[in-house]
């Protein structure tokens, strides 16, 4: 198969689809490697790292979508890139479509095969190709938080981890996953006094038993999320529904109740957000001001970190899309029904339920994509 990684043009991602060893492994099981020239360069890869791993460079982005039959990225396609896309071709990578009618609408013209990788799942119902980037920006959101909280950037001027004789900030992170848990961890080690909310008892004990005392946990309800807010220093949003638009759980009244100078960082922005005011931002302009509270809502976190974000998604794709370029997508998809859970988009079908649900639009069973 012709395997196509084009330079990612998002605003200020530097995280590339590929690494030259993901496209070495692609050469060895005899499949044609096709890189934008300086697809890598924010990551840290050289074009000369690509050659020798086996792949051939390619000028511009058309050159890549028009040779390639399966586009490997990162970032969701830009409105530019979406008119390159083609009938029969495979896209892989993340699509966050439920807060995304015009990406939906021009997949679905294109008449592509898009695999997302949000919705990928696995044999213990995580989300395996979500979990590096959700690892990697619960990680960052304590510290970008704690940079929002410096006063000359808005915030209220607290300390993270406070001084002997001066409490540290208030911390909540509202869901337990895989991103709150992380958060959770990076910010009970910066010295923060943290409590991460959720509704999965389940998941509470399982925090409660590994971490113990490292940061407090409670059941998320209406009146708890209030009264904790209310006090907090830093509210961090990692909840997840999968391919799903984010719950609002702090509306713009709520607002008021908060520290003025208090600090929102939304996790959750791909799939919407997570509070009612939040809108995307970029890491060229991060922070911006709403009723006295500061709010960080970079869409593509882990593009600050892209030579580590890279490296962590490559290593989860990787077998995912050499499953794809050995057997065909329609054989991989059959032979693993997880991989078959990330197809949100076949031949001018949506074929994610949750996805349909958000924008009210009609959905075509996988399996039964599979047959068209």
């Amino acid at each position: 198969m012709k395997i196509g990684c084009p330079t990612e043009i998002k605003p200020q991602e530097f995280r590339v689809g590929l690494t030259p060893d993901a496209a070495r492994e692609a050469v060895v099981h005899g499949h044609e490697v096709y890189v934008q020239t300086g697809a890598g360069m924010g990551a840290g890869f050289t074009d000369a790292d690509y050659v020798a791993a086996g792949a051939t460079l390619l000028d511009t982005a058309e050159d890549i979508f028009a040779t390639a039959e399966m586009i490997v990225k990162v970032k969701e396609p830009q409105a530019v890139e979406r008119k390159m896309l083609r009938e029969g071709q495979l896209l892989f990578t993340y699509l966050h479509l439920a807060p995304d009618p015009e990406q939906t609408k021009d997949l679905l013209e294109s008449g592509c095969t898009a695999i997302a990788y949000e919705t990928v799942t696995d044999a213990n119902g995580g989300l395996p190709l979500l979990a590096p980037m959700s690892e990697v920006a619960g990680r960052l959101a304590p510290q970008v938080g704690a940079y929002t909280l410096q006063k000359a950037n808005g915030g209220r001027g607290v300390l993270m981890g406070g001084v002997p004789g001066v409490a540290p900030a208030k911390v909540v992170v509202i869901g337990g996953g895989v991103v709150g848990t992380h958060a959770a961890k990076v910010a009970a080690g910066m010295g923060a006094d943290v409590t991460v909310l959720d509704r999965s008892l389940a998941r509470l004990r399982y925090l409660d038993d590994v971490f113990g005392g490292t940061f407090k946990n409670q059941y998320s309800t209406a009146g708890a999320t209030a009264e904790l807010i209310a006090e907090a220093d830093m509210v961090i949003g990692a909840v997840l529904i999968p391919g799903a638009a984010a719950p609002k759980l702090i509306s713009r009244a709520q607002l008021s109740d908060m520290k003025p100078g208090a600090v929102l960082v939304d996790v959750a922005i791909d799939q919407g957000g997570c509070f009612e005011t939040s809108k995307a931002t970029t890491h060229a302009d991060p922070i911006y001001n709403v009723d006295g509270i500061m709010h960080y809502c970079v869409a593509n976190m882990p593009g600050a970190v892209a030579r580590t974000s890279t490296q962590a998604l490559s290593n989860a794709t990787l077998p995912f899309m050499l499953s794809l370029a050995d057997k065909g997508w329609r054989q991989a998809c059959t032979d693993d029904p997880h991989l078959l859970n990330g197809l949100n988009v076949h031949a001018g079908n949506l074929t994610y339920v949750a996805v349909g649900k958000a924008l009210g639009m009609d959905v075509v069973s996988p399996a039964l994509a599979l047959k068209r």
